[in-house]
This record gives C-alpha cells, sequence and structure tokens, in this order.
C-alpha cells in the first residue's frame, strides 16, 4: 500500500507573512495564486529579486516594523503608526525617536526584564520540585 501524499498550499497572505514581506507589495501573480509548501521553500532558500528588494527595502508589515523599531505591534498603533513602512522611514525613526517610541522602547524593555525574571523564578521553582521534598 503506498500512500498519496497530497500537496500543501496556502492563501497568499499566509505565505507573505512566512516570508516577512507586506503582500500589497508582491507582485499580481503572487497575490492572485496559491502557494504550495514546496514553492515556499523554494522562495525561503533561493529568494528571487522582488523578495530581496521587498525584504530589504520594503514597505514591510506591521510586525517587521514593529521588530525593527524595538516595539510591540500595540506600541505602534499607540504612536499613529498603521501603515506600512520602508526602511528609510524606519531608519528616520530611530535616528530621531519621537516620544512615543522612546515610550514604547522602555515599555518593551520592561516587558522583557519581566519576562526574563518570571521564567528565572519558574525555573528555579520547577528545580526545587525535581530535588524533592528533602532538599
Amino acid at each position: 500500500m503506498t500512500s498519496h501524499r497530497s500537496t500543501q498550499s496556502m492563501k497568499p497572505a499566509t505565505a507573505a507573512k512566512k516570508l516577512g514581506v507586506y503582500l500589497e507589495a508582491t507582485p499580481a501573480e503572487f497575490r492572485e495564486g496559491v502557494v504550495t509548501r514546496d514553492e515556499l521553500n523554494a522562495l525561503q532558500t533561493d529568494p528571487p529579486a522582488w523578495l530581496r528588494e521587498l525584504r530589504k527595502n520594503g514597505p514591510h508589515p506591521r510586525p517587521v516594523v514593529a521588530a525593527r523599531l524595538g516595539t510591540s505591534i500595540s506600541g505602534l498603533a499607540r504612536g499613529g503608526i498603521t501603515e506600512p513602512l520602508t526602511t528609510d522611514q524606519i531608519e528616520a525613526l530611530k535616528e530621531n525617536p519621537p516620544e512615543w517610541l522612546v515610550r514604547e522602547r522602555a515599555t518593551q524593555s520592561e516587558v522583557r526584564e519581566e519576562s526574563k525574571r518570571l521564567k528565572a523564578r519558574r525555573d528555579a521553582e520547577a528545580a526545587a520540585d525535581a530535588a524533592g521534598p528533602d532538599a
């Protein structure tokens, strides 16, 4: 008995998200079709010129913008950034950060520190539990 392996496919929006690019900036043939898992893998391992260009210069989707600015997607929204930004726009914000960006970066830093603290506490509790009640 042989098993027939079906080809996995995804919507262009899902593929764009996995590739870290803004869907509306991709070529029409990408937006209008479906993308198979094999095609996605090929795009990731050997990106065509349009994909390299989008990754380098944008416009970038909000998750990429947030990561490059060191803040959260919610922080972008609070700062009034609702549209995709290009690499040049992101760099301009980094060079001369507005008050909202400074505030959001500080908040993000606090969140990371608190996450580290909680993880260390959980790890210590797990180690104490593993050592048993006599330890």
